[in-house]
């Protein structure tokens, strides 16, 4: 009875294609008649070759009728498959884009790099950006620790994971950042009821309800998104940031809260999750160990590139992992967090969180040039970072908003620096 039953489905699966208005029947049988007259020349061919000739002239006459009813097939066959091929791609073509080009671009991210960025925030959005252009095999790693604003609020209310940079990466990675991208990232006006919360926050949330798992959802959404890549939480367990800052003079305090952090007074010291032996996510793990590319940042250090760092077992996938590792430096520092440091302070506050030389490729930028915000400063690129650590200097900053990096310079110098990773390996071995 299955059987029958799938058997049947088959069958009404193919006969859709005979419905009226899909535009394909004319180019079927435009191929079918192409195909005859191929058949039709091939079989005058070799029997005009196989019998005893009749004059030199006319022999010539007949291979010519032969030839001109397979080219003409040909002609029909191309016409036929081209005319397919464009109403079949038509729902997945861009305005304005060729089918060809279409394919040839699908084909070559397809093909590319595997490459895994983790963070959170803004920098992690703003890097996957630049990324999708290079390639389709991309996969985010977020933090779980917001608990600030419209992800503060639902994780509190619906006790879902906090959805605000989830939802920033996969509008970052929609393969057409317009009117449904748009609408994802719109935020409600006012201070009561929705006010303050996103509408792709509200989305994932309520698909978590709908899908029952937060990992789910996110697949979900990234559908409704025609995302390039995919987004995994570093860990599906719901954890507190934990600082411990020094005030000169005073004892170390100790604060909970991702988003009260920074607001508190003193150097940041240590920071670590509540519990703290959580499990990774195991599709983080898998990217991570697959990868030809690991970045870390930019972001803030403490609050959005650290939590995913604290994760014990991913942070030990990213030192078993063969890919190149590189971590990009923040532009400018971060008040509350980073005030004054330089990248070398940058790279000691990783390397104390979790192990020396884990990211032992240092990306930063050069380019300190234009006004930056209040209480920001450039992060200084003196002390070098020396030792088993590479040091790469190069333009990254937006120049319409320097303390922030530009997504296309930023991936042009991380596939740089791929590049000349795989031709070091090729002459090595």
């Amino acid at each position: 009875m299955d059987k029958t039953r799938s058997g049947w489905s088959w069958l009404q699966s193919r006969l859709r294609w005979l419905r009226p208005g899909l535009g394909v029947k004319r180019w079927l049988l435009l191929l079918a008649a192409g195909a005859t007259l191929v058949g039709l020349g091939a079989a005058f061919l070799v029997l005009d070759l196989s019998r005893p000739g009749p004059a030199f002239t006319w022999r010539w006459l007949l291979l010519g009728r032969a030839a001109l009813l397979g080219g003409l097939g040909l002609v029909c066959i191309l016409v036929a498959v081209a005319q397919t091929q464009r109403v079949l791609l038509a729902p997945f073509v861009q305005p304005g884009q060729d089918v060809a080009s279409a394919v040839s671009e699908h084909r070559r991210k397809g093909r590319g790099p595997k490459l895994v960025a983790i963070g959170g925030g803004t920098g992690l959005s703003t890097l996957l950006r630049g990324l999708k252009a290079h390639t389709a095999n991309l996969t985010a790693i977020v933090t779980v620790a917001d608990d600030g604003g419209s992800s503060g609020r639902l994780r509190q209310t619906l006790g879902v994971l906090p959805p605000g940079d989830f939802r920033n990466c996969l509008a970052a990675l929609a393969d057409d950042e317009a009117l449904t991208t748009q609408l994802f990232q719109y935020r409600f006006g006012g201070d009561e009821g929705l006010g303050g919360h996103s509408f792709g926050n509200l989305f994932i949330s309520a698909m978590t309800e709908v899908v029952g798992s937060f990992e789910r959802a996110l697949v979900e959404s990234s559908r409704v998104l025609a995302i390039r890549g995919q987004v995994l939480p570093s860990t599906l367990r719901n954890v507190t940031l934990v600082g411990e800052l020094a005030v000169e003079g005073a004892a170390v305090s100790r604060v909970e809260g991702e988003s009260r952090i920074p607001l508190a007074s003193g150097a940041i010291q240590r920071v670590y999750l509540q519990p703290e032996d959580v499990p990774a996510y195991p599709a983080a793990i898998k990217a991570l160990l697959e990868a030809d590319l690991i970045v870390l940042g930019p972001g803030s250090l403490y609050t959005s590139l650290l939590p995913n760092l604290l994760v014990p077992d991913l942070a030990a996938a990213i030192a078993a992992s063969r890919a190149l590792k590189v971590y990009v430096s923040n532009t400018a520092t971060q008040p509350g967090e980073t005030g004054g440091y330089t990248v070398l302070d940058h790279v000691q506050a990783i390397e104390r969180h979790t192990q020396p030389g884990l990211f032992p490729v240092v990306l930063a930028n050069n380019r300190q040039q234009g006004r930056l915000l209040p209480r920001l400063e450039w992060v200084s690129v003196d002390p070098p970072v020396n030792g088993t650590r590479r040091l790469v200097l190069a333009d990254l900053a937006d120049p319409e908003r320097p303390w922030r990096h530009d997504s296309a310079k930023t991936a042009a110098a991380l596939m740089h620096l791929l590049t000349q990773a795989e031709a070091e390996r090729a002459l090595a071995v």
